[in-house]
């Protein structure tokens, strides 16, 4: 089996491309939303975590953000919780689809929280700044402040782009996304097949 990790800024499309490669996706965004749901054992961490924020289920993320803003700790003790449990989840997913020829991991902290593995292919997702902060102003949550401390918790753009094996451009446009991802796909599967 092939893992593909889709790699890129916050708001750069890392899901709409990861959506575009044609296999399964398993999207850590979904899961951290739906952990906030459902999950009563994440709750109660984060309540003895974060009594201050922390009082209701299901959880409300403006709570979280409340805290992630009045301390930057706080974001580091939330993924502490939350970070172990989609490594949970995303291990089921792999066992789920093991018969898949390709998977593709959209998490935004994969390699700084070490769960890539060495044979992993990366795809760095390259969206133009303006783009990305227009995309970003359109969400209903958005929060400059929250996005600054996230991007301290990861590597730099540069960083990753130089760890990527592959970099699509992401413009928005359906059709040259697809063409890319297309093309990125074949060229995988044609490397794999030389060293089979």
């Amino acid at each position: 089996m092939i893992r593909i990790a889709v790699l890129g800024d916050i708001g750069s499309g890392k899901s709409y491309v990861a959506n575009k490669l044609g296999y399964p996706v398993f999207n850590a965004d979904k899961e951290v939303a739906q952990l906030y749901r459902k999950s009563a054992k994440c709750y109660n961490k984060l309540k003895k975590t974060l009594p201050k924020y922390i009082n209701s289920f299901p959880i409300n993320k403006n709570k979280l953000s409340e805290a992630i803003i009045a301390d930057e700790k706080n974001l580091k003790k939330i993924v502490k919780i939350i970070h172990p449990e989609i490594r949970l989840k995303m291990n089921s997913f792999i066992k789920r689809n093991k018969n898949k020829k390709i998977l593709v991991l959209d998490i935004p902290l994969l390699i700084e929280n070490k769960i890539n593995k060495k044979n992993d292919i990366l795809i760095f997702v390259d969206a133009k700044k303006k783009e990305i902060t227009k995309r970003l102003k359109r969400r209903s949550n958005f929060n400059p402040e929250i996005v600054k401390k996230f991007k301290n918790l990861q590597l730099s753009i540069e960083t990753k782009k130089k760890k990527s094996d592959f970099i699509i451009k992401n413009n928005f446009k359906d059709k040259s996304v697809k063409k890319d991802a297309k093309r990125i796909i074949k060229k995988i599967l044609l490397n794999v097949r030389s060293y089979t």
